[in-house]
């Protein structure tokens, strides 16, 4: 018998980032992988750090099915919502076609729902709820979009480990070691539950210190700067956009409408997949 195949596809926070290993990453994806099955599981991980629901169609879709998986993981989108260009219909489309085309091959999907980056990052209210309306846009898609293709899904977009900082890297944007344990486990749980996983759950806790105040400033004052810089000229002058049009708003008592139009946004998109296909089908 062939060992288990287990293909993650996705962004950094499937690459890993915030658990490093060495002079690398190991991640929540890696953990799963040891506890899936009592004997050596094939693992590759095709997930890359600043990846976009397109880069994962494009690029890792074609390796991931060369591989054949028995288990794929896609988790993807944040990175979509931190983009001027974004787009949830085209978002809801590329997922739809990642998600059946492996399902096509009969391997099981694992997807997850993740939170919002502005609440991650503790920014303020105006500038936090737009991309929080992104986000719950994705969630609604891939809540769907996972249902639709048979997938196991990982609720993981609130909760109290998104303000827990001992869960969380010097960054502010990655989960920690610690928080990468706690999404193996809560994978691996989901996955026993369905009979898919044999091996021992992930331990939850730490084999490394969590980043220290220190460390938090360190990343702040260097990587953390270039981030800021590489989103100048993208993001921000749109989210300084919504942010004021979100207060136009909340001054006027209309802030209401900006949910339902964002809520409208993505099921509209899920809504012009199931007119594709039966455009298609006749």
């Amino acid at each position: 018998m062939r060992p288990l195949r287990f293909v993650a596809l996705g962004d950094s926070l499937t690459e890993g980032v915030g658990d490093p290993v060495g002079n690398g990453w190991r991640g929540w994806a890696a953990l799963l992988a040891a506890g899936l099955a009592p004997e050596p599981v094939r693992f590759t991980n095709l997930a890359v750090s600043g990846a976009q629901t397109r880069d994962v169609l494009e690029s890792q879709l074609p390796a991931g099915l060369a591989l054949r998986p028995d288990l794929v993981s896609v988790v993807v989108g944040v990175n979509d919502t931190l983009r001027r260009t974004f787009d949830i219909r085209a978002v809801a489309a590329r997922l739809d076609t990642v998600y059946g085309a492996f399902a096509g091959q009969g391997a099981v999907l694992l997807t997850a729902c993740l939170p919002d980056p502005g609440a991650v990052l503790g920014l303020p209210g105006a500038l936090a709820r737009p991309l929080a309306r992104r986000q719950r846009a994705v969630n609604t898609v891939v809540h769907a979009l996972s249902e639709r293709h048979g997938a196991v899904h990982l609720h993981a977009c609130d909760g109290a480990w998104i303000h827990d900082r001992a869960m969380w890297s010097a960054d502010r944007l990655h989960p920690g070691e610690r928080g990468h344990r706690q999404l193996a486990l809560r994978c691996h749980a989901l996955l026993a539950r369905a009979g898919l996983a044999t091996g021992a759950a992930p331990s939850p806790e730490p084999e490394s210190p969590a980043p220290t105040r220190a460390a938090r400033l360190w990343w702040l004052a260097t990587a953390g700067t270039g981030w800021v810089a590489r989103r100048r000229t993208d993001l921000l002058p749109q989210l300084l956009r919504l942010a004021a049009d979100e207060l136009r708003h909340d001054a006027r008592g209309t802030s209401a409408r900006l949910d339902l139009r964002a809520a409208h946004a993505a099921s509209a998109a899920l809504a012009a997949l199931s007119v594709g296909e039966w455009t298609d089908a006749a």
